[in-house]
């Protein structure tokens, strides 16, 4: 009996020494990942105090984000832009825009384009917009100027451009609807 009593004490004591067990989390939301090891009840705290405090300020900032409606562009571009078998098609005549609006509506049109799958590359050589926009390259390098100056757009790596995703805003919020009041679309 002393022995199954020295036995069951010992085994009272291991238990009052082991380490408790630990719970690991790992949450992730949006662009922010947290993981959480510890003991179940800190744990509930940790994630109690990540909900709380940090949750509330990623909603603010995400307000704050600029993000792109794929499907509303694509609405707001109807008549403006189309797609072919050959790429990227304006609607609207050169001779009814501005050099500006023109490489900006390019742009744009390449950005959509490859967001839905259609064309491969969202970026257009500064020839190539040249080339679309029917003027020198002088005049062109100008206006592609002006614009990465503006934020609009951005020049890649490879020497080639895209719409920014504040040039896209931009477009939706002002560029677009002067654009369809001067086509009459």
């Amino acid at each position: 009996m002393d022995r199954r009593r020295g036995y069951i004490e010992a085994q009272r004591q291991n238990g009052l020494t082991e380490k408790p067990e630990k719970v690991e989390v790992h949450l992730k939301y949006k662009a922010v990942e947290k993981t959480f090891s510890a003991p179940l009840e800190e744990t509930w705290l940790l994630l109690s105090k990540f909900f709380n405090e940090f949750l509330p300020s990623f909603e603010i900032a995400s307000k704050l984000m600029l993000s792109v409606d794929l499907q509303q562009l694509a609405e707001d571009c109807e008549g403006l832009i189309a797609f072919s078998q050959e790429g990227a098609n304006l609607l609207v005549p050169k001779s009814k825009l501005t050099d500006n609006e023109t490489l900006l509506l390019w742009l744009l049109a390449g950005y959509l384009g490859h967001k839905l799958g259609l064309i491969e590359s969202d970026a257009i050589s500064k020839e190539e917009l040249q080339a679309k926009l029917g003027k020198s390259g002088k005049i062109t390098s100008t206006r592609l100027g002006e614009l990465v100056k503006s934020d609009l757009i951005g020049k890649t790596a490879d020497e080639k451009f895209r719409v920014t995703t504040f040039g896209v805003a931009q477009m939706r919020k002002d560029v677009l609807a002067k654009i369809r009041a001067k086509a009459s679309i």
